[in-house]
């Protein structure tokens, strides 16, 4: 933790991370499940639904970086995010407007272009306060921080639902401002937080060494080709048991389960993480991702295999993605940290957004749903080759430098 903040300094800035972290993920728990059904009412096509979400993955390829790098430079994080959610709140308002493809498209994509700021920059000061003296960071402050924001996704999912089962998507353009008001309230809320080791003019770290060692190349394979999979998740799943005639409530309930598990491991992932090393965590999310989406292909008409299977989301998600902020701060560590994050958010859910985005397209309009999570499954399984290879060559960097 940094010698300038106190403990009690360092709490309010947790706490206020933690209510962002809450209305951003209400907002993302509103978006991501239901946007694919409102965007089914103005009747675009299936590949047009599989466009409109990569869209998200699109910005990710350039705008993670662009914001690491000018908080890494400034140093005045709590700035930019209250400007990119300010800025994503003005391009929503577009949704209220008359709207064909290509300019729903463009709202779109200047919201997720602004809005890519929020959490590589939030995760970045959280992380700022939770380094040990060793170096790593504290797993188990960091889940009491996070799970909030699965809290907020878990309420929104199951709110909306039940809402717009109620009163129809109608409302969804209006609901989406209002959550995202809510976020610009919490953004409002963060202390000032500048951070005097950076500085503009001094020379930048070699991000592109960091990138070089084969250990954070095959991290960054297995990182990628495991969101790859659950890009089908993401992107389709709605759609998916929309297509096997499952209600809103259910399909929003179906979303809360995932999350209600995701919430149980943040909230007591310190007495678990220690047990297994981060990568070995990555490999079990890998090999759980695989048997996640088999099952959910094979067996969507059954509702109890659904929720076994996104049950598994603790390990496919949650797990991994501790690991991936923990391994994330030790490979770019200091002056890169804001760039690490980036990179995490660029290279892990850019670049799998948008291939599993118009690719799951492509696969569903030939031969249905289904199609998109066997393709997750072949991909998890690659992903854990991946994770396993990281796994040993990292293993033999702390056996050497021992």
């Amino acid at each position: 933790m940094p010698s300038s903040l106190s403990a009690e300094q360092s709490r309010q800035t947790l706490f206020a991370c933690a209510s962002l972290s809450c209305a951003y993920f209400a907002y993302v728990g509103l978006f991501s499940p239901f946007a694919p059904l409102w965007y089914k009412e103005q009747g675009l096509s299936v590949f047009a639904l599989g466009m409109l979400a990569s869209l998200s993955s699109w910005t990710r390829l350039f705008a993670p970086y662009v914001w690491g790098t000018l908080a890494d430079r400034s140093g005045d994080r709590v700035r930019l995010i209250r400007f990119s959610c300010a800025a994503t709140l003005v391009s929503a308002l577009a949704f209220l407007l008359p709207l064909n493809v290509w300019t729903l498209g463009l709202a779109v994509l200047a919201m997720f272009t602004f809005n890519a700021a929020i959490v590589p920059l939030t995760e970045t000061v959280v992380a700022s306060q939770l380094v040990t003296r060793e170096g790593g960071m504290d797993a188990k402050r960091y889940g009491r921080v996070r799970v909030w924001g699965s809290v907020g996704f878990m309420a929104s999912v199951l709110v909306f639902g039940a809402l717009f089962e109620r009163v129809g998507m109608g409302y969804f353009p209006w609901v989406v401002l209002g959550s995202l008001l809510m976020m610009l309230v919490m953004a409002w809320r963060l202390p000032a937080h500048h951070d005097e080791a950076r500085h503009a003019h001094a020379p930048a770290p070699p991000v592109m060494q960091v990138l070089a060692k084969p250990e954070v190349r095959w991290f960054f394979a297995g990182l990628t080709l495991t969101v790859l999979a659950h890009a089908s998740l993401y992107a389709f799943f709605s759609l998916y048991l929309d297509s096997l005639n499952y209600s809103k409530p259910v399909v929003g309930g179906l979303w809360a389960v995932s999350v209600l598990v995701e919430i149980v491991w943040f909230a007591f992932q310190g007495r678990w993480l220690d047990r297994v090393s981060l990568h070995g965590w990555l490999l079990a999310a890998a090999l759980a991702s695989a048997l996640r989406f088999a099952a959910t292909a094979a067996f969507g008409a059954e509702l109890w295999v659904l929720v076994a299977a996104q049950c598994l989301h603790a390990i496919t998600f949650a797990a991994q993605h501790t690991a991936c902020i923990a391994l994330i701060s030790r490979y770019f560590p200091g002056r890169l940290r804001g760039r690490g994050q980036a990179l995490y958010s660029l290279i892990g859910y850019g670049l799998s957004g948008v291939i599993g985005g118009l690719g799951g397209a492509a696969l569903a309009s030939r031969f249905g749903y289904a199609s998109v999570f066997w393709a997750a499954t072949v991909a998890a399984l690659l992903a854990a080759l991946c994770c396993w290879r990281s796994m040993r060559m990292d293993s033999g960097q702390i056996s050497r430098a021992s």
